[in-house]
C-alpha cells in the first residue's frame, strides 16, 4: 500500500485469522498494522503491531494515538476482527464490553483522529434465523440469533450503522472456520468423541439431516483481501454471507469421521431434547470438562446453508476449499500426532494419551529419551499457558479453552487483553 493510500489496520491481530489476513495484506498493500492485546510473539515479517485492551477507553485513545503517530492519519481499511466469544451460551458482560462498546470506542476514535477509507466487520452467519434443509440463507434472511454470540454481533452491526460517520463500511458475515488440521471448536470435539470411542458419538439430539456451513481459513482470508481490494466499489453498509455453498449434515460428519478414525461407521441415534439436556446437565457436575452444554440442546436443530450469490457477484469470490475435502487431511493430523492435535485444539487427552505425556515427561527429567509409543514422540511441557475466562485450567501448550474456546494465553503475569 503507498503512503498515498494509506495502511491497513487490522484488529484482534494476534488471533490465528488475524495473523493470516495481516500476512495476506502485507503481500499484497505492504504497510499492515495490528491492533490487539500484548501477545508472546512477534507479528507476521514486514507488519507492525500495537498492544490494545479494546474494553478500556484510555488504552484505546492510547492505541491510536501511537498509531498515527507512527503511521499517520490516513487509513485505507480498518479489518476489525476483534471480539469475544465463548461457548458457555449464557449472556455475558463481556460481549458488550468488548464485542459492542469496543467496536464503539474504536469507531469514534478512528473517526476523531483518522481519515478512514473503509472499515471492515467480521460478523457471523449466525446473526440469522436458522433454515431448514433445502432453504438457502441470503443477506435479506430474517435477523434472529440464537444464543449469546451471534447476538452480540447482531448489536455491533447495527452500531456500527450508527457510528460509521463518513466511513463506508462492509460486514462481512462469515461460516464456521476451520483449516485443514481442525481448529474448529465443534469439529475438534466432534472428532475427540469418535477417536475415544465415547458414548456421546453415537448420541444427538438434532436432527441428523441438519448441518452448518463452513469456511476454510485461506477462503476467508481471500475473501477478506477482495473486500478491502474492491473498498471503493462496494456500496456503503453491505453485508456478505462468506462460506461453502455446499453444508455437510451431521449425519455425514459422523459417518466421514467415524470411517476416517475408525475404520468404520455406525449410525447416530436421536436422543429427545429434554433427556439430552438432563445428561448435559449431569455430565457438567461430573470432573473434567464438557464441551457440550445443555443451551447447546436448543441449537442442535439449527440448520445453515448459504447463498453467496452476492459475495460471487461483488467480491468474484468463489471457495477454493471445502470442508468435504479437508476432512481426511484433519483426521490424518489427528492420527499422525494425537498428542500434539490434542494440546493444539485444547482438549483433555484419554488416559492412554496421558499415560505417554507422563512417560515423556519422567523421561524428560532423567534427561533421556523417551521410548516410543504409539502416541505422538512430541516433547511434554508443563503447563504454559492458561484461559483468561479459566486460568484454574492450565494447559501444556498454545491452543483453545477446552472449556469455552477461548485462545489460551501464557501462563506468566502480563495486562490481561481481549481478542
Amino acid at each position: 500500500m503507498t503512503t498515498d493510500t494509506g495502511f491497513i489496520l487490522v484488529t484482534g491481530s494476534s488471533g490465528r485469522i488475524g495473523r493470516a489476513v495481516m500476512q495476506r495484506l502485507q503481500a499484497r498493500f505492504g504497510n499492515v498494522v495490528g491492533l490487539d492485546r500484548a501477545a508472546p510473539t512477534p507479528p507476521p515479517p514486514g507488519c507492525s503491531a500495537i498492544a490494545v485492551d479494546i474494553a478500556s477507553d484510555q488504552s484505546v485513545r492510547d492505541a491510536l494515538g501511537v498509531l498515527r503517530e507512527h503511521h499517520g492519519r490516513r487509513i485505507a481499511s480498518v479489518v476489525h476482527l476483534a471480539a469475544y466469544y465463548d461457548f458457555l451460551g449464557k449472556p455475558s458482560p463481556k460481549y458488550e464490553q468488548i464485542t459492542v462498546e469496543g467496536t464503539r470506542r474504536l469507531l469514534r476514535g478512528l473517526r476523531e483522529h483518522f481519515d478512514v477509507e473503509q472499515f471492515l466487520f467480521s460478523s457471523t452467519m449466525l446473526v440469522h434465523k436458522p433454515g431448514e434443509p433445502g432453504e438457502f440463507i441470503h443477506e435479506d434472511w430474517p435477523i434472529e440469533p440464537t444464543w449469546a454470540y451471534p447476538a452480540s454481533k447482531v448489536r455491533t452491526e447495527a452500531l456500527i450503522a450508527e457510528e460509521r460517520g463518513d466511513i463506508a463500511t462492509v460486514i462481512l458475515r462469515l461460516a464456521g472456520v476451520y483449516d485443514d488440521t481442525c481448529h474448529s471448536p465443534p469439529l475438534a470435539h466432534q472428532m475427540q468423541r469418535i477417536y475415544e470411542g465415547q458414548m456421546a458419538a453415537h448420541l444427538y439430539s438434532g436432527e441428523v439431516s441438519h448441518g452448518q456451513a463452513y469456511l476454510h481459513l485461506d477462503d476467508a482470508v481471500d475473501a477478506i483481501e477482495r473486500a478491502v481490494e474492491r473498498r471503493a466499489l462496494l456500496p456503503v453498509g453491505t453485508a456478505l454471507l462468506i462460506g461453502e455453498p455446499e453444508t455437510l449434515s451431521y449425519d455425514e460428519l459422523q459417518h466421514t469421521f467415524m470411517r476416517l478414525l475408525n475404520k468404520k461407521s455406525s449410525e447416530t441415534h436421536s436422543v429427545p431434547g429434554l433427556l439430552a439436556k438432563v445428561g448435559a446437565w449431569v455430565q457438567n457436575l461430573l470432573p473434567g470438562d464438557q464441551f457440550i452444554k445443555p443451551w447447546m440442546i436448543d441449537c442442535a436443530n439449527d440448520h445453515y446453508a448459504l447463498d453467496i450469490t452476492r459475495a460471487r457477484t461483488l467480491l468474484d469470490w468463489e471457495p477454493a476449499h471445502t470442508l468435504r475435502q479437508s476432512l481426511p487431511k484433519m483426521a490424518a493430523a489427528l492420527e499422525a500426532d494425537p498428542i500434539g492435535w490434542y494440546r493444539e485444539h485444547g482438549l483433555e487427552p484419554p488416559a492412554s494419551l496421558r499415560k505417554a505425556i507422563e512417560r515423556e515427561r519422567l523421561a524428560s527429567v532423567a534427561g533421556a529419551t523417551p521410548e516410543p509409543t504409539e502416541a505422538s514422540p512430541a516433547s511434554s511441557d508443563a503447563a504454559t499457558h492458561a484461559c483468561p475466562m479459566h486460568p484454574e485450567d492450565p494447559q501444556h501448550s498454545a491452543g483453545n479453552c477446552p472449556r469455552c474456546g477461548l485462545a489460551l494465553e501464557p501462563c506468566h503475569p502480563q495486562e490481561p487483553g481481549h481478542a
